[in-house]
């Protein structure tokens, strides 16, 4: 298709972005607004209608999917050839052909190593050690990490860092060996590319000035995700030719928790401000409420979205009793779709705030019959989008392995997992040493562990110090202990007495440097136990049927997964659904301490919190269904909820209220 057919299909909005080609230019792209077809437009009209060489031309963005997709539709519009020398790629892979090139200005040679998150972990660790001179287990390092993980994404230098307690001092210390170290080893990291490149650039004008010769029109993509070690690369590089045009939607910047700085696009300082508001993707009664709920946000440039597609459907709205039955009667919705509109499954998602809200609805998907053709089909296909199943995720096949062990202790598989999870002091070597022995002499490893415990002289010999001998004992005896509180407790009780016991939330810490993943990882730790709570008694309610009804479940997902194909339900978090979108969404979960998330709140803001409900909202094209739970459980003990305060802020008339169990 020619650049010209597809510039007569252009809205007026759309036409001025494509044509506005020099300065510095802010283009505001709502959601559904077409911002990738206006940018790879711009791109072919530059070339094409400006004789602007393709080589002059460098997109940034984000993802490798975003680079490839705009690639894709430039050559379509122009030659291949010409696609192929523009510069389009993320940032990250930006910043490693300019390091390749130019490194050795900074006292690097090209051939350095990247290293990954593991190595720069293994690295800081080998520096606490040596600044603590400290052999033994060392405590978490997660407020470490990340606050060396701030300092590298605004920028900052080590010497740059204020000092307001003494793991700051402590932060800035092995922030500054950890840049010595990574120099003197030839090796750079994910997270230092971008830093390296601007410190080239300020450091050596005339390096700078090859690449600003070269790239005369910039333009970057999503630029409200930015954060302030990107906003100063772009800058420098735009700056002899001022040709920065910068794509993005200040009410879609939802990442603030992964260093994007909103800043970056309102106080973007520009020539021309063009806003992209027609939506092509939902009805107006969609549109209606996602402007009524983003209004409210002080921090944001008006823009208000329209769409020609007429009013539509009107927003259905239900308030189920609890977490079962909204899950129950959503998937119910769904099957109403499937047969009254022809919609597929893959046409319909649910979006929920966090991921432990999925287990309820995978439960509700794996038990719903529905009817395929003349024949009744148990069991909705589906996936979990950008994320796993529930009974998949780490910390709850961990778990899982912990009550597997305790009801079958030669469950040697599950035995393997956690006997060092969380961190006891059991070194590999030593364990090692009794896995040996347990094959050698064909002993239980349960039993040989026992063995440690009761001081067999032989067995205690295989531990290699007082620490791992330490934690073989705290293992067993939590073991055994929670075998005799499982005969005579509540499960549920029980369940959340053995997180306690072993202190699980210890080794969430030592393992992940997010306190986004951390929160996420803990929701899950809760549902678990939520999980308990729902299982009546005298319903063959022991420990051994439970993970026997569990580990059948899972086979009959599998089993409903490999027939569904490709036609599957899709569920996802709201952030894993931003640039997606599809004909049915079901937003469930809408409750108070949920969205706004309480502790989101803390750290990013209501206005964050309101701007991912916007995005939610946004993905819907034709049918969109909110839910909510009037009593939920939290670590099993079932407590009142409050809708969330955003639905207040939809005007009523877009409503319809309906009863939950709808037929």
């Amino acid at each position: 298709m020619s650049i010209y057919h597809e510039l007569k299909l252009l809205n007026l909005k759309q036409s001025e972005a494509v044509k506005s080609v020099d300065g510095r230019i802010l283009i505001l792209a709502g959601a559904g607004s077409g911002k990738t077809k206006v940018l790879t437009l711009r791109m072919a009209y530059l070339i094409k209608e400006k004789n602007i060489s393709p080589k002059a031309i460098l997109g940034l963005t984000f993802t490798n999917k975003a680079a490839a997709e705009m690639r894709q539709r430039l050559a379509h519009l122009i030659d291949a050839e010409a696609a192929k020398q523009v510069t389009l790629s993320t940032f990250h892979s930006f910043c490693m052909q300019i390091l390749r090139q130019e490194i050795h200005h900074l006292g690097y040679t090209k051939e350095f190593s990247l290293y990954d998150e593991q190595d720069v972990q293994r690295l800081i660790h080998l520096i606490v050690r040596d600044i603590l001179q400290h052999d033994g287990e060392l405590p978490s390092l997660s407020s470490t990490l990340s606050a060396i993980q701030r300092a590298r994404n605004q920028g900052l230098t080590p010497e740059q860092l204020n000092e307001e307690n003494w793991h700051d001092g402590f932060a800035k210390e092995v922030y500054r060996r950890l840049q010595a170290s990574m120099r003197a080893y030839n090796a750079v990291d994910f997270d230092n590319l971008l830093g390296l490149s601007v410190e080239l650039f300020e450091k050596f004008p005339a390096v700078l000035e090859r690449f600003q010769n070269r790239y005369h029109y910039i333009m970057i993509d999503e630029y409200q995700d930015t954060n302030p070690i990107q906003y100063r690369l772009a800058s420098l590089l735009a700056s002899k030719h001022q040709n920065l045009c910068v794509v993005g939607d200040d009410d879609q910047s939802i990442y603030g928790w992964r260093g994007a700085d909103l800043k970056n696009i309102l106080l973007f300082e520009q020539a021309q401000l063009i806003k992209l508001e027609q939506n092509y993707r939902s009805t107006n009664s969609i549109l209606k409420a996602a402007n009524a709920v983003i209004q409210n946000n002080q921090q944001r440039h008006h823009k208000s979205l329209w769409s020609e597609k007429g009013e539509g459907e009107e927003i259905e709205v239900f308030h189920a009793p609890n977490e079962q039955d909204e899950a129950e009667a959503i998937v119910k919705r769904m099957v109403q779709l499937k047969e009254t509109k022809g919609l597929k499954w893959r046409d319909m998602a649910i979006l929920y705030r966090s991921n432990a809200l999925s287990r309820q609805f995978e439960i509700a998907l794996m038990r719903q019959t529905w009817r395929k053709g003349e024949t009744w089909v148990q069991g909705i296909p589906y996936e979990v989008v950008g994320g796993q199943e529930f009974y998949e995720r780490r910390e709850v096949k961990d778990l899982c392995a912990y009550l597997r062990l305790i009801v079958n202790p030669a469950d040697e598989e599950a035995l393997l997992r956690i006997v060092n999870q969380p961190r006891r002091g059991i070194g590999e070597e030593t364990l090692d040493r009794l896995t040996e022995f347990n094959r050698k002499n064909h002993r239980p490893l349960w039993e040989v562990l026992s063995g440690v415990v009761r001081r067999d002289q032989e067995l205690m010999d295989l531990c290699l110090c007082a620490k791992a001998f330490r934690g073989i004992e705290d293992f067993v005896m939590s073991i055994e202990e929670a075998k005799e509180k499982f005969e005579h407790s509540p499960i549920d009780e029980t369940v959340k007495w053995l997180i306690a016991r072993i202190d699980y939330q210890r080794a969430i810490k030592e393992e992940v440097k997010s306190e986004q993943m951390r929160n996420f990882k803990m929701e899950n730790v809760m549902e678990f136990v939520n999980s308990f709570s729902e299982i009546k008694k005298g319903e063959g309610d022991s420990l051994a049927n439970i993970l026997a009804d569990l580990a059948l479940n899972q086979q009959l997902l599998q089993k409903n997964r490999n027939k569904g194909g490709e036609d599957r339900v899709n569920l996802m978090t709201f952030h894993g659904a931003k640039g997606l979108e599809f004909p049915a969404c079901f937003l469930v979960g809408l409750e108070d301490h949920i969205i706004p998330h309480e502790k989101s709140l803390k750290e990013t803001g209501l206005e964050e919190e309101r701007r991912l409900m916007y995005v939610a909202i946004t993905r819907a094209r034709q049918y969109l269904t909110l839910s909510m739970a009037q009593k939920r459980k939290r670590m099993g003990k079932e407590e009142q909820s409050r809708p969330s305060r955003f639905l207040h802020e939809i005007p009523r008339e877009l409503l319809r209220i309906t009863d939950w169990k709808f037929f």
